[in-house]
């Protein structure tokens, strides 16, 4: 085993660096720190190449002596603790000492600094940890630093770092937290030499947030207002309605300190329990105000996790405090559409659904015929068979419908009806022959079962693809769709067994498998005026970055400063969804680090899937519905793309026992 010795110098602090200096973003969030910390009332972020090449952060603080400038440049040397005591309550959002050693150990460095009643300021350069000479120099109050060439001489470590794109949104994520944190500070983001962020300063949050997040977040916020006797409360939290698809746009402030805490965030979350849909995450920009002494700031070397005293107390604050506001809150809980438009859309596109249901799943998108008006299409023993993917379709698939605001409550299909008439068979206007694929033939008549009811057979025996019926039993008895309840669960009895069966995530897998083994070739529209998507910077930077990927599903985006132009999109997917869409796919990729072009591909093609698939709150035809329950229980659909079950089974005896007859 080899001596054990002293690291020299210049290693030890290649090794602090590696623990304080990930990437060009924790040296924006470092020195930012350090210019609040030094009373800054505007902080400017120059960037260049992602920040690797150049990073500039100037402030208007108090700046530093020249005497001290050499000084601040060491190990452990700093102005914000003097004993062990001032540990117990830190107030500072920098006090190790750490920063400035870890980052000029990695870099080359020139800094210019003059103090309040100075007549001159002072400037030095160094270069991987080794300063130079103190010099006079012309300069205002506070201080700039330069960062050149970072991780020049631990290339190591250079070689992990990422696209300077990907880079410079990390950097640009940092400054909007700062900008967050401190509202009375001025913040100023320029990129490339392009400015993407300029805040008031006026010391509002509500201003803050506006110019960090954008007007339509901002607007879909309701102020948080509590205080206690040792915790407060304040910030801004979506309404249920206006939730996101992920947790990019929570950020959670503990006395001006940008953390990451699990317990705020289940605390948050809690408040909204009944309140917002399935699978969205509500938005906040929370600010928790205690004593210094009850949070523990020095657990983590990024400062970005903090230990409480009294946990229970602020999941309690941070719980009644957003709950308190969502039930006092006078805001709709529902977003309102243009009503007549989304009218028009729902009648259009409902109609065009039941259509490719009746008719099969392999409808093209154009030249569609309409369906004739005294055309009555019933469905027996057609099972849904997912297309053969042995080479992609020539023509484009189906179009699928948006989704617009759900009807009113209609319960016209639970009510008893007369018995239908005999299935008529008119010839269908001339087109394609698959447009009758997936028609039942003319040799399988329904069993007439009652008033409005058909009863469906097994299949005979024969050259058609094997079926996969939920079990050996079910495959030898017929079903029935007894109903439908809530606009969304199909009721079937077979025998003994009652499934309830969610339309939209049957239907969702239908057009899932279609897509897939067909290959998706979208109809695309240009929109009038484009659809403009708020992101994080690394959602944003993600989906630039995969532009040929967006091109495929119909896609066209461009950068919109610090936002998203979507110019064109799928007709599948309404204008209103499209943020949603492309959220989910940057979600993914950035999942996967965009090194599974596949996994992206699939996350679209479930996008597309769901946007085209029927509603739950929709009424739909019995042909939707027969359609649907059949490639159910045929065992052809059992999961949708996201492995949710599409159908829940009960049997005579768990029904009996509810009842208390068994």
């Amino acid at each position: 085993m080899p001596n054990i010795q002293v690291l020299e110098p210049h290693i030890a602090d290649l090794i602090a660096a590696g623990e304080v200096v990930e990437r060009p973003a924790s040296v924006a969030k470092e020195l930012m720190e350090n210019a609040i910390d030094a009373g800054a009332s505007t902080v400017t972020v120059e960037i260049s190449h992602g920040g690797l090449t150049f990073l500039r952060v100037t402030d208007d603080g108090k700046g530093i002596p020249a005497n001290e400038l050499k000084t601040a440049f060491l190990r452990h040397a700093t102005s914000k603790l003097r004993t062990e005591y001032d540990l117990e309550a830190i107030g500072t959002l920098g006090f190790r000492g750490e920063a400035l050693a870890a980052i000029a150990a990695v870099s080359r460095i020139e800094i210019l600094t003059r103090t309040d009643g100075a007549e001159l300021g002072a400037s030095l350069a160094l270069e991987g940890g080794v300063p130079g000479a103190v010099e006079e120099a012309g300069c205002p109050r506070g201080t700039t630093l330069v960062v050149r060439d970072l991780f020049f001489n631990t290339p190591a470590r250079l070689k992990f770092m990422k696209k300077d794109a990907a880079e410079g949104a990390a950097v640009f994520s940092v400054v909007q937290r700062a900008a967050l944190s401190h509202p009375e500070l001025s913040v100023k983001f320029i990129r490339d030499g392009r400015q993407e962020l300029l805040t008031p300063g006026d010391g509002q949050l509500k201003s803050a947030v506006y110019a960090v997040l954008g007007r339509d977040i901002a607007l879909g916020f309701l102020e948080i207002k509590s205080t206690g006797e040792s915790l407060s409360v304040t910030g801004f939290a979506s309404q249920p309605a206006c939730c996101r698809n992920s947790r990019s746009w929570q950020f959670f402030f503990v006395n001006g300190r940008q953390v990451k805490s699990p317990l705020m965030t289940a605390a948050l979350e809690e408040a909204y329990k009944n309140q917002k849909m399935v699978g969205k995450y509500p938005g906040c920009v929370l600010h928790l105000r205690t004593k210094l002494n009850a949070v523990d700031v020095n657990v983590h070397p990024a400062k970005t996790e903090v230990k409480f005293g009294a946990e229970r107390a602020v999941y309690s604050a941070v719980y009644h405090a957003v709950l308190s506001t969502l039930e006092g809150s006078s805001h709709p809980r529902a977003v309102l559409k243009n009503t007549e438009l989304a009218e028009v859309r729902r009648q259009y596109t409902q109609t065009e659904n039941q259509m490719r249901i009746s008719m099969g799943s392999a409808l093209p998108a154009a030249g569609r015929p309409p369906l004739p008006s005294s055309t009555v299409v019933r469905v027996h023993d057609s099972s849904y068979v997912p297309p053969s993917p042995a080479k992609p379709a020539s023509r484009p698939a189906g179009k699928a419908d948006e989704e617009p605001e759900p009807p009113e409550e209609c319960d016209a299909i639970l009510r008893p009806q007369a018995a239908p008439p005999a299935v008529q068979r008119e010839p269908f206007p001339a087109g394609p022959e698959d447009i009758l694929r997936g028609l039942p033939a003319p040799d399988e008549p329904a069993e007439p079962a009652g008033a409005g009811e058909t009863i469906h057979r097994p299949p005979a025996a024969g050259p058609s693809v094997q079926q996969q019926p939920f079990s050996a039993e079910a495959e030898e008895l017929p079903w029935r769709i007894a109903g439908e309840v809530l606009n969304t669960y199909i009721i079937v009895e077979q025998g003994n067994m009652v499934y309830l069966i969610d339309k939209h995530a049957a239907h969702e897998r239908m057009n899932f498998d279609r897509m897939k083994a067909e290959g998706y070739d979208p109809m695309a529209q240009t929109l009038l005026a484009p659809a403009v998507c708020r992101m994080s910077p690394q959602e944003r930077e993600i989906l630039l970055d995969h532009r040929t990927l967006l091109e495929e599903f119909g896609f066209e985006v461009d950068e919109l400063g610090a936002d998203l132009a979507v110019r064109q999109a799928p007709f599948d997917v309404d204008v209103e969804d499209i943020p949603a869409a492309l959220e989910e796919l940057a979600r993914t990729l950035l999942t996967s680090g965009g090194a599974d072009p596949a996994a992206a591909r699939d996350e679209l093609l479930h996008t597309m899937a769901c946007k085209a698939a029927i509603k739950g709150g929709w009424h739909s035809a019995p042909q939707e519905l027969e359609r649907v329950a059949q490639a159910v229980m045929s065992g052809q659909v059992k999961y949708c793309p996201h492995g949710r079950p599409v159908a829940i089974e009960l049997t005579k005896k768990e029904l009996e026992k509810q009842f208390k007859r068994a």
